[in-house]
């Protein structure tokens, strides 16, 4: 069932899909030795496990994955800074910083993201905000946007504080987030990274952490941590048919086959299924063409990532499109974008374009002539006008 209402620049599209019933893996047979553990499909922000998940714990190192994606929101990767004493001061991992070096945001970015620095973090931290205070109050503001509800951050790194804490639901929230930016998730799945910084800046090699790229063939990466409080902390995302899914791990002794257990359950129980466009009958208007309107497509077929045998409840469609279109219009023009939700999520984007060509309307032979006659009979007239002056001047 279809409900299509159109509104100059809005079309809403209301569909329900219902398939039948299919059996699924039971979570409960899923074991992982992780003290809080979430595995989260980062399409649509569904819990398929949880244990402990809203349990407040220390995360570790997993706090640079914030650290770096509010360095990476300056868009500035470019921007390069001195390194401080004051931004080296910190104990643990470290991307090798002295004082006096020159270093890049996109250079501090790989180092948190593969080498754990938190001498990165610190000077992220300091460059950004200040001071780590200031830059705390930055993370969970971001962390509020986000909907990490039970997370306080004091450290940039991930250093132990009474008051650093997190919860394996929060982190989903936030490794969905990251992995959603092109160059968080770009780095972050890279085993080795080259960048250049020092006084003056030379070539260096950084290597990855996270050993499941490598564990685990569907594995896009994120973060690693550790520290004695907090035991073995793991965010980290997969991807296989188009399906994302991100797993996070706290306290966990074996945090790696407890990642690729988890990863095995969701894209056992997950698929993807086609959603019907909505567009078969919406036409945009055409100025000036030699056709009054031109059909369109989606630049990317529209799916929908569901348990496998879900019956679904209603899709909504937002259609947002120009009223009109100039031609000539070339096919695979963007006009437009639509946005499809299910229970108050968006799901699903994909740009409008246009599925033809539509040529300007050619000025006809008769307008022509018509206007070339008006042209003449102008000419003659003004030539009389003209001929009846200088006729009267020689009269006199």
């Amino acid at each position: 069932m279809r409900v299509l209402k159109i509104k100059q620049v809005f079309i809403g599209v209301l569909c329900i899909f219902v398939v039948t019933g299919v059996s699924v893996i039971d979570c409960n047979a899923l074991s992982v030795s992780a003290e809080a553990a979430v595995l989260m499909c980062a399409d649509t922000g569904e819990v398929l496990y949880s244990r402990n998940g809203d349990k407040r714990l220390s995360m570790a190192s997993t706090t640079k994955i914030m650290s770096a994606l509010l360095l990476i929101e300056q868009s500035m990767p470019e921007k390069a800074i001195t390194v401080t004493k004051e931004m080296t001061a910190v104990e643990g991992t470290s991307m090798g910083l002295l004082p006096g070096d020159t270093v890049t945001y996109d250079a501090l970015v790989c180092g948190m993201l593969l080498s754990s620095g938190n001498d990165a973090a610190l000077t992220t931290a300091i460059s950004v905000a200040g001071s780590e205070k200031a830059f705390a109050a930055l993370m969970n503001k971001r962390a509020t946007e986000i909907g990490m509800k039970n997370t306080n951050f004091v450290t940039a790194s991930g250093l132990d504080s009474e008051e650093h804490y997190s919860t394996a639901y929060d982190m989903a929230l936030l490794g969905c987030e990251a992995i959603s930016d092109p160059r968080f998730k770009s780095v972050c799945s890279d085993r080795h990274i080259t960048v250049w910084y020092g006084n003056p800046p030379y070539r260096r090699t950084l290597s990855n952490h996270n050993r499941l790229l490598d564990k685990y063939e569907y594995s896009i990466g994120i973060k690693t941590g550790f520290t004695k409080k907090s035991g073995r902390c793991l965010v980290s995302a997969a991807q296989k048919d188009s399906i994302t899914l991100v797993a996070v791990t706290l306290n966990a002794p074996d945090d790696w086959n407890d990642h690729i257990a988890m990863f095995g359950y969701g894209f056992s129980v997950l698929e993807k299924r086609a959603i019907d466009t909505g567009l078969e009958n919406v036409r945009l208007p055409v100025t000036g063409g030699e056709r009054e309107s031109v059909s369109l497509m989606l630049a990317e077929a529209p799916t929908l990532t569901v348990r496998k045998g879900e019956i679904l409840s209603e899709i909504r469609s937002e259609v947002f499109l120009k009223p009109f279109e100039y031609a000539p219009i070339k096919s695979g023009m963007p006009v437009g974008r639509v946005v499809y939700s299910m229970n108050g999520k968006t799901v699903f984007t994909a740009d409008i374009l246009t599925a033809e060509s539509v040529s300007a309307k050619v000025v006809t032979d008769s307008i022509a002539e018509d206007e070339k006659s008006d042209k003449i009979s102008l000419k003659d007239k003004l030539t009389d006008k003209i001929k009846e002056f200088f006729n009267k001047w020689h009269s006199r």
